[in-house]
């Protein structure tokens, strides 16, 4: 997955827009990853196993788990990738320039 969220993290570049990842690697692993993806977005290590206190909380079963936030912090897609991701952020930035046209969402 790392490809596609690199190409959505620079096609978004400057719209209210975040990609923020967990990561279950073994932390010698993970910084591998983190170098060899070139990942320039937020990532957060979750205790090195697929129970950590993040994928616990977040009710993760298993790995890649997504979820796309709307701009109130509510999870409204689950289990998203490619094509579907970018639809779902979309309709979701879409909402807000809707919502901001009519006084109702958060300022730029």
């Amino acid at each position: 997955m790392y490809p596609h969220e690199r190409s959505l993290v620079k096609r978004l570049a400057g719209k209210p827009f975040a990609l923020l990842g967990i990561n279950s690697d073994p932390k010698d692993r993970l910084k591998q990853v983190l170098k060899k993806e070139n990942m320039t977005w937020r990532s957060w290590w979750d205790g090195g196993t697929t129970d950590g206190p993040i994928a616990t909380r977040w009710n993760v079963s298993g790995w890649p788990t997504t979820y796309v936030l709307d701009h109130k912090g509510a999870i409204r897609y689950k289990h998203v990738r490619e094509k579907e991701m970018d639809d779902a952020v979309d309709a979701l930035l879409a909402e807000l320039e809707r919502e901001q046209a009519v006084g109702n969402g958060p300022k730029k």
